[in-house]
């Protein structure tokens, strides 16, 4: 959870520090650079190619998972990029394919198989068989895009979610505004769980937070963490946006505080939350009432 908190505040984790995998130091300080200079991605060409099966990150993990995940991606000071058909989570695969002379195809494919061995699962003999010659031309036509499934089922799902999250960047006026060099902060709240906080840039305390949990339903009795406290006494937090919202294919969300539980994180979800006036419930839920 951590990495993402950095990411989120500085745009890149490695800024001169020594990277144990290149056994050197990595990167070159940022400060002082705004967020948009980061571009920010789930998944590109390389990483998906670059793989054996050439699956999508979508069809790496879960459902619940990958929205919150692409939240947290629109949602961040810096530029997001999305990958072909990644905004209608595409089912067409991404190989590695090449149009080159036999000759350098050969090379490729020989070098292809270096680089995976640095991959302990890749490296086998089995895998290491799976491996393809990029000139095949079925690589090429499995890798294209079929746009006809924007419009249904999941797909269209997943296309609700991303216009969404762009339409929330680009209207809400603190996420807005948060795209300037210290517009947020983030915390840790479990072992895969965070909180990112955009303050209001005129200080009327419009802030809004984003609470991202990859792992099971975290319920925190004692909420030590200060970016979770509400902007003042008279209000508290809302859900204004939930990655579990039944169009995008989720189960639906709960209120993530209440008096009762004090927070409760679902697991696998990603919720966005902005200050309401404390005297809500006592407005929705008189006394006496159910």
């Amino acid at each position: 959870a951590q990495e993402f908190v950095s990411a989120a505040k500085y745009g890149y984790l490695y800024q001169g520090q020594h990277y144990h995998w290149q056994q050197q130091p990595r990167g070159t300080p940022t400060w002082g650079l705004p967020p948009a200079a980061f571009v920010t991605f789930l998944q590109n060409h390389d990483q998906i190619a670059n793989s054996v099966r050439g699956w999508r990150v979508h069809q790496l993990t879960s459902p619940g998972r990958w929205r919150a995940m692409t939240a947290l991606l629109l949602l961040m000071p810096s530029t997001p990029l999305l990958f072909q058909g990644q905004e209608f989570a595409a089912s067409s695969l991404f190989l590695y394919f090449s149009d080159a002379r036999p000759e350098v195809t050969e090379q490729l494919r020989q070098g292809r198989r270096k680089f995976l061995e640095q991959f302990p699962s890749l490296a086998t003999d089995q895998m290491q068989a799976q491996v393809p010659s990029p000139s095949r031309h079925d690589l090429f036509d499995r890798s294209k895009l079929d746009l006809a499934e924007r419009d249904v089922g999941s797909h269209a799902e997943a296309l609700a979610l991303h216009r969404d999250l762009l339409l929330l960047r680009r209207r809400d006026p603190t996420f807005r505004a948060g795209q300037r060099r210290g517009a947020i902060d983030g915390a840790v709240l479990g072992p895969e769980a965070l909180v990112i906080r955009w303050f209001d840039p005129y200080g009327l305390g419009d802030d809004r937070l984003l609470l991202v949990n990859l792992g099971v339903e975290l319920r925190l009795s004692v909420a030590a963490e200060p970016l979770l406290a509400p902007p003042s006494a008279d209000r508290r937090w809302r859900a204004l946006w939930s990655s579990e919202e039944p169009r995008y294919g989720g189960q639906g969300t709960a209120e993530p505080e209440t008096e009762e539980l004090n927070w409760r994180l679902v697991g696998h979800a990603a919720i966005v939350m902005a200050p309401a006036p404390a005297v809500a419930d006592e407005v929705r839920n008189p006394p006496g009432t159910v």
